[in-house]
Order: C-alpha cells, then structure tokens, then sequence
C-alpha cells in the first residue's frame, strides 16, 4: 500500500522549490530550522515525514518519539550519517538520499581542487592581495602525463575522470562493486588498491564512510605512496586519518592536499586546525554541493521521492534514493 505523506516538517534549508512541489501535491509543509533535539522530539509526532541536510541529526531518540508516525526521511544530498538507519529501520521509516543530485558539483570542485594543487593559485592570490609579485615562489608542476587515483568509482568518481582525462592524466581506480567495462566508459583504468598506491600521483577519494573506508588514506597507505603524492577528499571527513596526513605533509612523503570535509563540521580540533592552517593544504568549508543548481536538484529530488510514495502521481513513480530498502516490503 502507499504511504501516507499528508504533513512533511522541513529541518534543514532547503530551496524552495522542494516546499512548492510537495504543496502543489497537497502536503503540508513546516518549515522549523534549527531545532534542538528536545525540540525535535516534542515536534516529530505531528508529521510524516521530515527533510534534512547534514546539519540535524536524526537520533534513534528521534525515531523513536516519532515512531507509528514518521514515515520516511528525506536526506536533500548524498551522505546519511546524520540519520540513524538502524533505529529508522526498527521504526519502518524509510530514509532515502538524492545520490545524483549533488554528483557535478561535487565533481567539478573536486577537479578544481586537483588544479589548486598542481599550480599554487591560491597562495599566489592572497600574495597579489598583499601587494607582493611572487612569481618564482608559486611555480607549479603540470597535470599532464600525471597518474590520478580515483578511490570510489560510483556517479562522482566516474564524472571525475571524464574531465581529467581531458587534461592528459593517466586515471586509474578501485571500487568493490563498479565494474571494469563501467570504469573503462569513464576512461579509467580499475585496479586493486595494492596495485594504485605506488602508482598515484594524486589521489581523490569517492566513498561514503564506512568501517571499510574509515581512515583508509592512513600512515600505512601513504607509506605505499610515491613521495610527493598529493591527496584530495570531497566526500567525507574520516577517510582520510587527518593525523597522519599532517604527518606526511611534514616529513614531504605527501606534496599536498585538499581537503573539504572534516570528521566534525564545523572543526574544532587541534590536528584538524593544524591541517586548515598547513602551507601545502587547500581547505574548504564543505562546498562540494554548493552550487545553485546542485541545491535546487537535491530540494527537488527529495520532493519528488516522497510524491512517489504517496503512489497520488503518474509523473513521479520512482523513489531509487530509499537506502534501507528491507522497510520497503514491510511498507508496500
């Protein structure tokens, strides 16, 4: 049977087309920023469903104060660390996520931050800005006939080699599940990460996190590198072990790295702050979805799922994003 969508609780902001298509689709729509997780709970009871990004975290006391209410959350982006999938599983709460709407801009900023390290635009601006003429200190290396590492060859991966293979950079990747013909498509090379350590000259990671993919940039795979390796990470603060990439950017076995996600948004720690502040570190306050058009797509891709569930449109049928899909038989 379909599910009941009638009332939605908007957590996180969201563009405002997502609001429209649920309106025009008769569900009510509120719109509470902010809420703390007390707040939440009183809250949740009164709704079918709510929507966020990553600034609130959905909590298994969430879930459960909502329980035989809420029935599905919706994640406007791609990473669902911030819900809690087991309690939502136990509860019959669909958690879905908009895995290609942030997929380009992802990329692209990724392919930004791979040039920001080839050529050292960065400090070179601040130095202009400062009313110096640095030009011998900000020499660069070119990306050409480079060997780029793709770890994670799902839709951002992909994308990502496309566009550096238009720059002349050997790409090579790793994924368990992404086969050798798909990766071929993209112009990549898929190996076995054994094979790429040695090989790499940068590295970019495209993982969700994961046990298998917590600190998988670490003392142990950097050591594998060649010396200089350059490290990219635009999908998830843990993959890489932060503290041992300030150690290898110390001793020179890493050349650079960039770095847009951290394991706690905003950061505070003091390793974490060492890496911001790091001459050979390009840092960005997790921009990878920042982009209007990435933030209309992921607004709208929720919408359109929860319309889907509702089984009310012949125009929106599809809720691919559902990602505990076992709730799915017990829903339907």
């Amino acid at each position: 049977m379909p599910v009941d969508i009638k009332r939605v609780l908007v957590c996180d902001a969201v563009d405002n087309a997502c609001v429209k298509l649920l309106q025009d689709h008769g569900i009510q729509v509120d719109y509470k920023l902010k809420l703390s997780q007390d707040e939440l709970i009183k809250e949740v009871k009164n709704y079918d469903a709510l929507i966020v990004r990553s600034d609130t975290k959905i909590t298994a006391e969430i879930l459960d104060a909502g329980a035989g209410r809420v029935k599905a959350v919706g994640r406007a982006g791609a990473g669902v660390d911030n819900i809690n999938i087991e309690a939502a599983t136990r509860n019959n709460v669909l958690v879905l996520n908009t895995p290609g709407g942030n997929s380009i801009s992802a990329c692209e900023l990724t392919c930004f931050l791979i040039g920001a390290l080839a050529r050292p635009i960065c400090p070179a601006a601040t130095s202009m800005k400062e009313g110096r003429w640095d030009r011998k200190l900000y020499s660069g290396t070119e990306l050409y006939g480079k060997t780029l590492a793709i770890l994670g060859l799902g839709r951002i991966g992909r994308e990502v080699g496309v566009r550096m293979n238009a720059f002349g950079m050997r790409v090579i990747g790793y994924d368990p599940i992404t086969t050798a013909a798909d990766a071929k498509a993209a112009g990549i090379e898929k190996m076995e990460l054994e094979q790429i350590w040695p090989l790499a000259d940068y590295i970019t990671v495209h993982t969700p996190l994961i046990p298998a993919t917590r600190n998988l940039i670490s003392t142990e795979t950097l050591a594998k590198c060649r010396k200089g390796v350059r490290v990219v990470n635009v999908a998830r603060g843990g993959i890489i072990d932060e503290a041992a990439l300030l150690t290898a950017l110390e001793s020179g076995q890493c050349g650079g790295a960039a770095v847009d996600v951290y394991p706690e948004e905003p950061p505070k720690s003091d390793t974490t702050r060492k890496l911001i502040n790091h001459p050979k570190v390009v840092a960005t306050p997790h921009l990878g979805a920042s982009t209007s058009e990435a933030q209309v797509r992921v607004a709208v891709e929720v919408a359109e799922q929860f319309i889907a569930l509702t089984g009310k449109s012949t125009v929106y049928t599809q809720y691919a994003g559902v990602v505990n899909r076992d709730v799915l038989k017990n829903v339907f």
